[in-house]
């Protein structure tokens, strides 16, 4: 708030009854009856809270000062570049963020290209009056219904309106005009949905295993934690003030199988089963984080909690990094940073002190994960635990998606399954429970071909972030560029297994480029003829599962028109490729 006791956008900073604090805890008040509202008066509402939403600004600097009652929930967010400012993060997926500005690089590199280029590489991210949704869906579940609504309100913005997959199994709905702002987030709560907290210096969407419930081979169900952690998260979707001004974003996972699926490895809190004195509990992993100054693995915290108590260690940890972190250099302020100042000992000390009754007890020695496990494909069929029933992985190319597509899915899940879809990490859809008979006519469904039960190898590990195309901090075009330079090289060269390849626009790493087989990270360079052309870092080497790595740059400011043959040599070179002439003259 403002010393005049104005807060964002210059509106009155007194919250609304609805949400005021009481102690720690945010407690709804009684409902009171009151006349519909005009649409400004409603965007006035929504603004301060009353909706539980906050509205970043298009091209929204970062304004307001953050205090306590100044935590901000946001779930739409604007389109278009903003002042800079420290380069933000987000999911593959996003748009430009709230109140962040970045995609800038560092040094001389930036300094040759000059302001004026870099301004055009941004031109693509301007979506002026539109914005991006970002939605809570713990376990990335969902149902046919929301699909259905979700794909309502991006059809009517035609070529504007589209979703993605994200990086952390949500949902992001783009094209968003601000006058239809109130009547969206009220059909989201008609259908069970809430943008509540999905950005800025928010817990992001909690992760657990996309196959759930119906994995013959899981050593846990997630969907209970996650949804009791979402639940924590959101203050049962009436807003959790306590936690909305953190010093930076911070991800939750709850690992529900030995395949990892939900990338433990860069969560700032992830949940890893275990057994301790014959109970079961989770061992506790903190820390692990990708940002563009530094990315890091998550490590031990040397604690275990039991299962069904999950909750007071999540309530500890952030408030030892809410009250605890630095809110400088926003570069600096994931909360690695703040383990590294105190120490890993230190740290946990200050979250043993927030604990209800002052203990945190050590971890267990071992978790129950399978550190020799191979991971396993989800794309394609598979039985689940659950007598004569498939789950089937579908490959959506990039994550993007449109209307049709949804109103598609939606009918799918009706038709053959239960009435669910699950999200993944990579940008995919599970269809859960289709009964084995429905199979063969599931696989014939027209939208299939499009979303591909069985990808080809490069394909299916493909994942991209949005890229210039709408987000206002990416320096290259990612998506449609990632599918093409794809098409090219398979036309080149065959792979003999699965090569993760990620596409990020910026520094922020959305898509998550340390994790990747070989990653891509734009930029800015001359090519040949000394024009300034759109480029990438090349990342080689990420792992997941449980051999995880976060690797770094093999190779730098590689323009984007010279990535096809580089990128052909390296699979043969690093992957065990084939070039297509010779494969066929052996045949």
């Amino acid at each position: 708030t403002t010393s005049s006791g104005h807060g964002f956008l210059g509106l009155p900073a007194e919250l609304p009854p609805a949400l005021r604090p009481r102690g720690d805890v945010v407690v709804p008040a009684p409902a009171q009856p009151r006349p519909p509202l005009p649409v400004r008066g409603r965007l006035r509402a929504v603004i301060l809270g009353r909706l539980a939403v906050g509205l970043g600004r298009p091209g929204g600097a970062a304004g307001a000062s953050r205090g306590a009652a100044g935590g901000r929930l946001l779930g739409a967010q604007g389109e278009v570049p903003h002042q800079p400012e420290p380069a933000g993060e987000g999911e593959a997926g996003q748009g430009a963020h709230g109140a962040l500005h970045g995609g800038r690089h560092q040094g001389a590199r930036q300094a040759a290209h000059g302001a004026d280029r870099r301004r055009q590489a941004h031109q693509g991210g301007r979506r002026h009056g539109r914005f991006m949704m970002r939605l809570k869906l713990p376990n990335g579940v969902t149902t046919s219904e929301q699909t259905r609504y979700l794909a309502g309100v991006i059809e009517k913005y035609g070529k504007e309106g589209c979703a993605d997959v994200t990086t952390r199994q949500n949902w992001q709905i783009r094209g968003v005009t601000l006058p239809d702002v109130p009547e969206i987030l009220e059909g989201l709560r008609s259908v069970g949905l809430t943008s509540l907290q999905s950005g800025m210096d928010n817990v992001r969407n909690p992760v657990g295993s996309p196959l759930a419930g119906i994995d013959p081979l899981e050593i846990v169900d997630t969907r209970p934690y996650t949804n009791l952690l979402s639940s924590y998260i959101t203050n049962n979707s009436e807003g959790n003030l306590a936690i909305t001004n953190l010093p930076r974003k911070w991800n939750v996972c709850v690992i529900g199988t030995h395949d990892l699926y939900e990338h433990p490895h860069i969560n700032d809190l992830a949940y890893m089963p275990a057994e301790k004195d014959g109970k079961f509990g989770f061992n506790l992993l903190v820390g692990g984080f990708i940002s563009p100054k530094r990315w890091g693995e998550a490590l031990p915290l040397d604690a275990w909690v039991p299962g069904d108590d999950i909750i007071p260690v999540c309530k500890a940890v952030l408030e030892a990094f809410r009250d605890l972190g630095t809110r400088g250099n926003r570069q600096k302020t994931r909360m690695m940073w703040l383990i590294d100042e105190l120490g890993m000992e230190a740290f946990r000390s200050e979250i043993e002190k927030r604990m209800p009754n002052g203990v945190l007890e050590r971890a267990a020695a071992e978790d129950l994960i399978d550190k020799k496990w191979e991971r396993r494909d989800y794309l394609g069929v598979h039985p689940q635990k659950q007598e004569g029933l498939s789950f089937v992985g579908l490959h959506v190319p990039v994550g993007r998606l449109q209307a049709a597509d949804m109103f598609e899915l939606a009918r799918l899940a009706d038709e053959y399954g239960s009435g669910e879809l699950r999200l993944t990490v990579e940008q995919n859809i599970v269809l859960p429970n289709v009964k084995n008979e429905k199979v063969e006519a599931l696989l014939a469904e027209p939208l299939l071909q499009k979303f591909s039960a069985h990808p080809s190898l490069l394909m299916k590990g493909l994942v991209a972030c949005t890229g210039n195309q709408f987000c206002g901090q990416a320096i290259i075009e990612t998506k449609a560029r990632a599918l093409q330079v794809t098409r090219d090289v398979e036309a080149r060269v065959s792979v003999p297994r699965a090569v993760r390849m990620h596409w990020t626009g910026c520094p922020n790493s959305c898509a998550q480029v340390q994790v990747a087989d070989i990653g891509f990270m734009g930029c800015l360079t001359k090519n040949s003829s000394g024009k300034i052309v759109e480029a990438a870092d090349i990342f080689v080497g990420g792992r997941v599962g449980s051999d995880s790595h976060l690797t770094g740059v093999y190779k730098k400011a590689v323009p984007c028109e010279d990535l096809v043959p580089l990128v052909a040599d390296l699979l043969v070179e690093r992957f065990g490729a084939v070039p297509r002439e010779r494969e066929e003259d052996e045949e």
